[in-house]
């Protein structure tokens, strides 16, 4: 009787054992789907991150140069081009060409034409395809702006019409004029320096303004005077520019020099008073 019930006590130990092994091995089964398919779902989360992380890239708009010299400004034979008074009927040709010969430029707009609707869209496009718009004033009215201290208000309202259009947060400007003499005395360029506005004049004045009938001699004015490895040019909206703006591309691609646009987070001081704080 004793070897029977012993006998079965160990029937029913192995029975019990092999079950308890059967259920480690199912569980431990189970670990190992459940953690390849965590491994597979973490995986792909990676994956989607760095697909998220490329297309957000891609959608980035042009960063500014890294190389600087120590005075902010880029290194290198680098040119900007920069037209005044629009927007106009005139924009949207400017952005063709700009964008047939795959160049960056920067834009001084005027407030009483950023008003107009029909020229919004191509305000809106100027920023979509990389360009930068500034201020350039609300009336382009020396007496007003410069006589009787309007130009931090102008400029103001003008920053917040583009910003309403482009949704950007510009804080550039170019002083109808330059800025000598209009920006002579100091205590506008303090207001202008509490205000947080920046301001940009220029190299080359290519005068293109005044040569409606004689567009080559607004080629020739910007040859004469490229002499350094940085220039901005001062251009306008007008259609004798237009005409010749492919030759000027083409005059600083053969001279070797690289197109940039202005970034506000890469300010350098351009401006004809000498204020390192505009």
């Amino acid at each position: 009787m004793r070897s029977s019930r012993h006998g079965r006590s160990n029937k029913r130990l192995i029975m019990k054992t092999g079950f308890s092994i059967g259920i480690v091995l199912a569980v431990s089964f189970l670990i190992f789907l459940n953690n390849g398919k965590l491994f597979s779902t973490a995986a792909e989360r990676v994956k989607d991150v760095s697909q998220n992380a490329v297309q957000q890239q891609n959608k980035r708009p042009l960063q500014p140069t890294k190389h600087k010299k120590l005075d902010g400004k880029p290194k290198g034979k680098v040119v900007y081009l920069t037209f005044d008074d629009g927007p106009s009927s005139l924009t949207g040709q400017f952005l063709d060409v700009l964008q047939e010969h795959n160049v960056k430029a920067t834009f001084f707009m005027q407030g009483s034409n950023l008003k107009n609707t029909g020229y919004q869209d191509n305000v809106k496009r100027a920023v979509e395809e990389g360009h930068y718009v500034g201020a350039h004033s609300m009336t382009h009215d020396a007496i007003k702006l410069y006589d009787n201290k309007q130009f931090v208000p102008e400029m103001l309202e003008t920053l917040h019409l583009i910003r309403n259009i482009t949704g950007t947060n510009p804080k550039l400007t170019r002083p109808p004029y330059g800025s000598a003499p209009g920006l002579k005395g100091e205590q506008i360029r303090d207001q202008i320096a509490d205000a947080g506005i920046k301001i940009w004049d220029w190299t080359i004045d290519s005068y293109d303004w005044k040569l409606k009938d004689n567009p080559s001699k607004i080629v020739e004015n910007v040859k004469k005077q490229t002499t350094e490895d940085l220039e901005v040019v001062l251009m306008h909206e007008k259609q004798q520019t237009l005409q010749v703006l492919p030759e000027i591309i083409e005059f600083y691609k053969e001279k070797g020099y690289e197109f940039a646009v202005y970034h506000d987070e890469e300010h350098f001081r351009l401006n004809f008073q000498k204020d390192d704080r505009l």
